[in-house]
């Protein structure tokens, strides 16, 4: 029996669904905008961010192809919470929530493959809550090089694919770009990552993760890694 495929299932739907191509650093839909659509990523990343009242910008999730994303409005969301913005081009479909709503009470299918994204979109948001209370900027940043470069899903090394900058990492670990440049220099040195035009995440930088290996000391100053 074929595995259920959701994309080939959201082709089928007629009326209430587009299929739509954004450019690299397109906005998709911004934090304010009116929500009543869901969103599927047939190929890309896309970034979520939110702006607080003081104007302070936060990265909050990097989505990639197979993802749904502004599913808040099936739950009656008025307004979106975050912006999202291509990481690259992307191809989406877009499928108003009542016609969504429809297809995952008409297909068991489709609804246990909605289910499973939401229970693990709650256990990242779990997952990331406790890494920002309990682990150290150093360590969160391993791990999150490690979720963006897939690891594990294909062999023992991976690629970042997307051009990620400084910046948004040290946006989405909550620390400064100093830092972040600081901790992407350590991490070369000790074998964990090399960077050769795009990131490569080694097995190594899990291995330190895991058994918590101490710090090295160093000096803060220059860096590399642009």
């Amino acid at each position: 029996m074929e595995a259920f495929d959701p994309k080939m299932f959201l082709a089928t739907l007629g009326a209430g669904k587009t299929i739509l191509q954004f450019r690299k650093n397109q906005t998709i839909f911004a934090q304010g905008d009116a929500a009543d659509t869901v969103f599927y990523i047939q190929h890309g990343k896309v970034k979520l961010t939110v702006v607080s009242q003081h104007g302070k910008e936060a990265v909050v999730g990097i989505l990639e192809a197979g993802q749904f994303f502004g599913e808040g409005c099936l739950n009656g969301q008025p307004i979106r919470l975050s912006t999202t913005t291509a990481m690259e081009d992307c191809t989406i479909t877009a499928v108003t929530n009542v016609t969504l709503s429809a297809a995952i009470q008409s297909e068991p299918a489709m609804a246990t493959v909605f289910i499973t994204h939401l229970l693990s979109r709650n256990n990242r948001i779990e997952e990331d809550l406790i890494d920002q209370l309990f682990n150290s900027s150093e360590k969160r940043l391993a791990r999150l090089l490690l979720l963006l470069a897939n690891f594990g899903k294909e062999g023992n090394t991976s690629h970042i694919l997307v051009d990620i900058s400084q910046e948004t990492l040290a946006e989405m670990i909550g620390t400064t770009r100093s830092r972040v440049s600081f901790f992407m220099n350590k991490f070369r040195k000790l074998g964990f990552i090399s960077y050769n035009g795009r990131i490569e995440v080694h097995t190594s930088l899990l291995n330190a993760v895991l058994h918590d290996k101490p710090r090295i000391e160093g000096d803060e100053g220059s860096a590399n890694y642009k």
